[in-house]
């Protein structure tokens, strides 16, 4: 039986213009497929707007695949996300459902470190100055890559950050003479760590994208923002009741089974009954997606593009040690291990003991039982650190499915399809960032502005 969230009954009131009064001028009714953050954020929008909306959300909470997940009485997520500085819209639609930046993540200044090998930390200089002069002082560097990596910004930046023909990753730092050594402890971890992707496949432009708003506007674009509370409490979940104090309905345990063009409208099928919308947004992920598409012979070719995306995995093992044991940042990285960026929850949430290692993107850890993959992170904790102690538990949490794979000149399906009253949000859609919680934000933004102008 499909639940409605509950009202927080301590929620900040209403603004003035959402409050409803011109609910019936417009005529528009909004139905949603999905409660993570591109459909959330599109529900968010509309309602802030007096757009009635009504979400659909086939699992129990919110947050899709950034969501809270609860383990031995201890909230995780499903997988150790991070954000930066430049995700504007996320964090603008953070604070006006009733979320304080300040408090809700722990902000640092762009660093990357790779322990005992290479560690990177940004001065707090203007952008782009910042940058080159992290750079510049790079430890785990050779004097000449610094300056071929100082170069290649440099060149970046005179283009613009636009390439005149799309390329790999790979074949970008070739062409701007990046050896091996500096791709393997600058490039390559940032680019899976963007795009989530292996240099020999990702997309440069996309990599440039993120570059271009990361590290060339502002100094603070480029902070990294570790959250401080689960993902499902970060936006979705104050996002719903942003929607229902704005009059919206969010429904959990509520899956859409069907879509079917109606009279002008489109009626979404549930095992509780059927509900007929003026118009609808599929937030659903790719495959939910493409399987309530596929009946609709108007959107043949939004389908195909949707089949022909390749995913990537990310895998996060918790471990929780003893609440004495530390690590020596918040967040850093592991030099050609299975572990490739670690989080010390004790000093990001409070969660003492509590250890996450990520592994993004495909590799060899994906050909392991999921206890020889912890038995791998716990040698290597071992290893780095001198961390002797045995953790109490693992959880190995695996995303098969993660994100799309950010390839070369990957033509995504539009926001719009070719059904006027129906549209796509997710970060898979067209747009500018790889898989992102901003580039789902933006789709349903996008989303939302589109059905705005109908009003």
């Amino acid at each position: 039986m499909a639940r409605e969230l509950n009202r927080s009954p301590s929620s900040p009131p209403a603004p003035a213009h959402g409050s409803g009064s011109n609910r019936e001028d417009h005529g528009l009714t909004v139905g949603i497929i999905g409660g993570g953050y591109a459909g959330m954020a599109a529900a968010v929008e509309l309602a802030a707007r007096g757009i009635p909306v009504t979400v659909f959300e086939s699992a129990r909470q919110l947050g899709g695949r950034a969501r809270g997940v609860l383990y031995n009485h201890i909230r995780l997520d499903n997988g150790q996300h991070l954000l930066l500085g430049c995700y504007r819209e996320t964090l603008r639609l953070i604070e006006l459902t009733g979320g304080c930046t300040r408090q809700d993540f722990l902000r640092l200044p762009l660093q990357l470190d790779l322990h005992g090998h290479f560690s990177l930390r940004a001065p707090r200089l203007p952008a782009p100055l910042h940058l080159l002069a992290a750079l510049l002082k790079a430890d785990g560097l050779s004097w000449d890559e610094r300056m071929k990596a100082a170069r290649f910004m440099l060149a970046l930046r005179r283009m613009r950050f636009r390439l005149p023909q799309d390329m790999t990753v790979a074949a970008l730092l070739a062409l701007h003479a990046q050896d091996a050594d500096l791709t393997l402890k600058l490039w390559e971890p940032l680019c899976i760590a963007a795009l989530n992707t292996p240099i020999h496949k990702a997309s440069a432009q996309v990599l440039l994208n993120v570059l271009r708003d990361a590290l060339n506007r502002s100094r603070a674009d480029s902070d990294m923002l570790l959250p401080r509370i689960d993902f499902t409490a970060l936006f979705p979940q104050r996002a719903a009741a942003f929607v229902e104090r704005h009059g919206g309905k969010v429904l959990l345990s509520s899956g859409v089974t069907g879509i079917a063009p109606n009279h002008g409208g489109i009626e979404l099928h549930t095992a509780d009954g059927s509900q007929n919308f003026s118009r609808v947004i599929c937030a659903a992920p790719p495959a939910i997606a493409a399987r309530l598409l596929r009946p609709l012979a108007a959107l043949t070719g939004t389908v195909a593009q949707i089949d022909t995306l390749e995913y990537q995995p990310i895998y996060t093992v918790y471990l929780q040690y003893p609440p004495h044991i530390t690590l020596p940042h918040p967040m850093l990285g592991l030099h050609r291990r299975f572990s490739q960026w670690l989080f010390d929850k004790g000093r990001i949430a409070g969660q003492h003991g509590l250890l996450a290692a990520v592994i993004s993107a495909e590799g060899l850890h994906q050909e392991l039982e999921q206890k020889e993959l912890a038995e791998k992170v716990i040698t290597e904790l071992r290893e780095e650190f001198g961390i002797t102690e045995t953790p109490a538990w693992f959880q190995v949490i695996a995303e098969k499915r993660a994100t799309f794979c950010c390839a070369p000149d990957l033509q995504r399906p539009a926001q719009q399809t070719a059904l006027p009253n129906l549209l796509l949000a997710g970060d898979y859609t067209a747009g500018d960032y790889p898989a992102t919680l901003e580039g789902a934000v933006i789709s349903g933004i996008r989303c939302a502005e589109m059905l705005s102008r109908q009003a």
